[in-house]
């Protein structure tokens, strides 16, 4: 492995987790400078306190876009699935040549390529991401796999940052595609976990539910799941439908009707919606999956049944 270039400076367009992740471990290992740009930068309410976090961590909040690209040789572009596009297109405004953009954002493989042809057509180097894991616990360490034609160059300066990247391909939109595959699977269990759970509490029958999941999938620690996807979905449900909604675009770029990744999105942009209005409030991460769907149930429909 190569030693760590301590000359980098390091741009984050989006401040949000992954972000604010990312910035922090790449200012711990001397990056020369790291800056980041959020939307919400200039905003009076949240900025004040997105940008002071920043300071703290090390991080320089730019005051725009352009300032942080006239600086950065690398820049990472970390903001929602949503806004993976229009990102790129402001990012290609004003990036200069020879810069590399790694795009880690959760897009189809179709709106990668969109990007790539805005970067590429600046003379800079897209590189896309697809982060194969949640960023917590991971950190900078989450398993990415890259690609684009300036993929294994980038690896070769990121990775002794202590990134964990496979490079997949020089053509851009294989890894995205990797991305979104395991995301119609992993979103999609999540949101079918949630149905089922909650409607096994309606009826009183979890405690069978349970034990029959675990004849069948003996490997998985179906209580622990439960908790875990019940609280990850509350936390960051529009996230994850905005990332379903991009899956759904991969599976219709291949001429499928995509089913099952579009409900997968309804489930959880629905979450969304009831953490938005306080539902959840007061449960955090250790909470048992049953305070989630009792507050569901409570909301709702009838009480449930209890088990015996």
């Amino acid at each position: 492995m190569s030693a760590i270039d301590k000359s980098l400076r390091f741009g984050c367009i989006g401040y949000g987790e992954v972000g604010k992740i990312l910035s922090r471990a790449l200012r711990e290992r001397g990056a020369a400078w790291v800056g980041a740009w959020d939307i919400l930068f200039p905003d009076g309410t949240q900025g004040p306190a997105m940008k002071a976090r920043a300071g703290e961590a090390g991080v320089e909040p730019c005051d725009s876009s352009s300032r942080l690209l006239e600086r950065a040789d690398i820049v990472i572009s970390a903001v929602t699935a949503a806004n993976t596009h229009a990102a790129a297109r402001e990012a290609a405004e004003w990036i200069r040549p020879g810069t590399f953009f790694l795009d880690v954002n959760s897009a189809s493989p179709g709106v990668k390529k969109e990007c790539a042809t805005l970067i590429d057509g600046a003379s800079a180097h897209y590189v896309e991401a697809g982060v194969m894991a949640s960023v917590l616990p991971h950190g900078i360490k989450v398993p990415m796999v890259i690609g684009g034609q300036g993929a294994a160059d980038l690896a070769e300066k990121l990775v002794p940052y202590g990134f964990s990247m496979e490079v997949v391909s020089p053509e851009v939109g294989v890894a995205s595609a990797i991305k979104m595959c395991r995301s119609v699977i992993i979103k999609g269990m999540e949101a079918i976990l949630l149905e089922s759970f909650t409607t096994a509490r309606r009826y009183g029958v979890e405690t069978q539910v349970l034990a029959s999941l675990k004849d069948s999938f003996p490997g998985l620690d179906w209580e622990r799941q439960g908790t875990y996807f019940f609280s990850r979905v509350v936390k960051h449900g529009r996230r994850r439908a905005e990332e379903m909604r991009e899956a759904a675009k991969a599976v219709q770029e291949t001429g499928f009707d995509p089913w099952m990744a579009s409900a997968t999105a309804e489930k959880q942009d629905w979450m969304a919606r009831l953490a938005a209005q306080g539902m959840f409030t007061g449960l955090t991460a250790e909470s048992d999956w049953r305070e989630y769907a009792d507050r569901i149930l409570g909301d709702c429909g009838p009480k449930r049944k209890r088990s015996a």
